[in-house]
């Protein structure tokens, strides 16, 4: 088992005893850094009350415009996030009967936030359209893989974690500042839908510190299939799209230890590190939604995966694969820790990410792009917790 990480991380905490915090970390991290950085000035020999820098201070009719390639494609892509959340979020209300979401738990007052987070979406959608003008992306044609409510729920957990990821993978480096502040703004809504869904599905609703960013390319990976058909004005979304990778013995809220809707539940765990996880994947080349115009691609050489990329929280820990074939891998739920010596939660929790690469490459949040080039297959989404 490899672990990288630019600090350990911290996971579910509910069953245990409060740690006692030693004076010092145990390890230098990358974080850190020794020694002051500047020397703090006198209030009153300060022009400004320093809080952003000069620049965005003196503008007095900022700008929220989308003008480079990059700030375009990537808000382009969370505002095909937004569309399909409120596609879903309206057509899971209209999809179940009133018995069946009784039956599922899921009564008035808790359908009625569902469709209040609909009408989030539609102002999330409507300014981040503002910002991108008029070409920003239309509604699409959906296709959801859900049959019962539990099953919608667990949809829409996933989907918006995925989302809320996928915009903190990109966010801090949108060339614009003012319009990553106003996503920025929306996001943070969605972080809160999120564990909503959590706590709908009966899960601990926060079971980690720190929410994993991942790159364009991943979330796009994740969101393509559910768009059978998109306006021929739509622009194209540039980001690449990965073979599809499957966990074949994905941990599931229902049938393990289920639960109702709650604010919380200090429950079984889900998954635990030395569990065996199967995959398999689709090979590169694939013609796939939206409109069957796009394909999967890789971009390493070989082809050939070597391990499982564990992305949780700052963390991307690797595991060895074993049972190699062209379309399948199996692998062994890798241990890590944040802080080791202080508390003994593994990193791997919650609703987290995984890829298979050709390399063990060392990333933290700021370059977890360059694992890019490496992936043969993912991510998928695996319900550790």
């Amino acid at each position: 088992m490899l672990i990288f990480s630019i600090i350990p991380l911290i996971c579910q905490a509910c069953s245990k005893p409060t740690p006692t915090l030693p004076s010092l970390p145990p390890n230098a991290s990358e974080t850190h850094v020794p020694g002051k950085i500047y020397k703090p000035v006198q209030q009153d020999q300060q022009l400004y009350n320093i809080s952003q820098p000069a620049s965005i201070l003196q503008q007095l009719s900022p700008s929220y415009k989308i003008e480079s390639r990059f700030d375009f494609q990537s808000i382009n892509l969370a505002l095909n996030q937004e569309w399909i959340e409120l596609d879903l979020f309206h057509y899971g209300l209209s999809k179940f009967s009133v018995e069946e979401f009784e039956a599922a738990g899921i009564n008035a007052e808790y359908r009625f936030l569902i469709e209040f987070m609909a009408d989030q979406e539609v102002s999330h959608a409507t300014v981040l359209s503002n910002m991108l003008g008029p070409q920003a992306a239309k509604p699409c044609k959906y296709e959801y893989p859900f049959q019962t409510v539990k099953e919608f729920i667990d949809f829409c957990q996933k989907l918006t974690r995925w989302g809320e990821s996928g915009v903190y993978g990109f966010l801090p480096f949108l060339e614009n500042p003012n319009s990553a502040q106003i996503l920025l703004q929306s996001i943070t809504t969605e972080a809160r839908q999120q564990m909503i869904f959590r706590q709908f599905e009966g899960l601990f609703p926060m079971p980690v510190y720190h929410i994993a960013g991942i790159p364009q390319s991943w979330a796009w990976t994740l969101l393509h299939p559910y768009l059978i058909s998109c306006p021929e004005t739509n622009p194209r979304i540039e980001f690449d799209i990965f073979p599809t990778l499957h966990i074949l013995n994905n941990p599931n809220a229902s049938l393990i230890d289920p639960k109702s809707p709650s604010i919380s539940h200090n429950r079984t765990t889900l998954s635990s590190p030395g569990r065996v996880v199967h995959f398999k994947f689709d090979q590169p080349g694939l013609t796939v939604n939206p409109n069957q115009e796009y394909r999967t691609i890789i971009h390493a050489a070989s082809g050939v995966p070597k391990f499982a990329a564990w992305t949780s929280e700052y963390n991307v820990t690797y595991s060895t694969l074993f049972n190699v074939t062209n379309s399948s891998a199996s692998t062994i739920q890798p241990f890590s820790e944040l802080f080791p010596g202080q508390v003994d939660y593994p990193s791997i929790n919650g609703t987290m990410f995984i890829t298979l690469t050709d390399v063990d490459l060392k990333v933290t949040p700021s370059n977890i792009t360059l694992l890019n080039p490496h992936i043969i297959a993912g991510p998928a989404m695996y319900q550790a917790d």
